[in-house]
């Protein structure tokens, strides 16, 4: 499925009410949008959903033919930022070519070229670096291992890396706030894993830079992680040979909904047609 904006239909309402590509809570938008335009006779739209996937077919690769790469991430932040990050140096997203993480719950890092994702970790199920809530990539043996121990069902061990993994099973809290008081107050194994959290983000924007074959304009930094100085700091120091680092703390992906909804209602940009077997 390629970014832009699409027109919440059937087959789209379908796949996210069944959660076909995961169950999230952005499954809720396309839905709750159809359901308030529906009572005023009026079109429901949604812009760079989680499932936006430009990658190339070197990106797919796995590993194992039975299993292949999947685009999931932030897409609709780091387009956002990307484009933001374009217009401020009088340039247009697909002139350019960026490192993106996105640092929040979750933790996306995505090889931006030409206006496209062309590479991005899952930041869903369970690739790349650990972040606030999520494992990120484990062992393979030792979670195998686990999975037949007989002591956890599927949906345990699931939760356990989606939702309770990271920050949160390291340390109880995935409460970045938190997490600064208690380095503050002197807790050394708390610095440690905030640290080595920041140390899996910077491994991933190299990857990410290899991908791009070292023409990197500039690697962004963002999301609600991206607020915490710490973070910023460590991942700088590791990256900022790479290309400059930007610092976009947040996300206001309502904004970027707005915004980019309303350059295709202007006719800037075309609305596209989800179609199941397109996605």
């Amino acid at each position: 499925l390629d970014g832009g904006v699409y027109e919440v239909n059937a087959d789209m309402s379908n796949d996210l009410a069944t959660c076909r590509y995961g169950r999230h809570a952005s499954n809720l938008g396309g839905l709750i949008a159809a359901a308030i335009a529906g009572r005023s006779g009026i079109k429901a739209y949604i812009a760079d959903p989680v499932i936006v996937d430009e990658m190339e077919p070197l990106a797919r690769l796995s590993g194992w033919p039975a299993i292949e790469r999947k685009s999931i991430f932030h897409a609709l932040n780091q387009k956002a930022v990307a484009r933001r990050y374009a217009g401020e140096i009088g340039r247009t997203y697909g002139e350019v070519n960026l490192v993106v993480a996105h640092m929040g719950g979750g933790i996306s890092v995505g090889a931006h070229r030409g206006g496209r994702v062309i590479d991005v970790n899952n930041a869903l199920d369970g690739d790349g670096p650990y972040s606030a809530e999520r494992s990120g990539g484990l062992p393979l043996f030792s979670v195998m291992e686990r999975c037949y121990a007989g002591t956890h069902t599927l949906e345990e061990l699931q939760k356990s890396f989606v939702g309770r993994g990271g920050l949160a099973a390291y340390l109880g809290t995935s409460d970045a706030v938190a997490i600064g008081h208690r380095i503050a107050g002197g807790d050394d194994y708390a610095r440690l894993i905030l640290e080595g959290m920041a140390y899996q983000v910077a491994k991933e924007i190299g990857a990410a830079a290899a991908v791009l074959e070292g023409e990197v304009d500039a690697v962004i930094l963002t999301g609600g992680l991206a607020n915490d100085t710490r973070v910023t700091e460590s991942v700088t120091r590791r990256v900022s040979f790479i290309a400059p680092v930007i610092v976009y703390p947040g996300e206001d992906e309502l904004a970027a909904l707005a915004e980019t909804t309303a350059r295709a209602l202007a006719g800037l940009i075309p609305i596209k047609t989800y179609r199941k077997e397109q996605a």
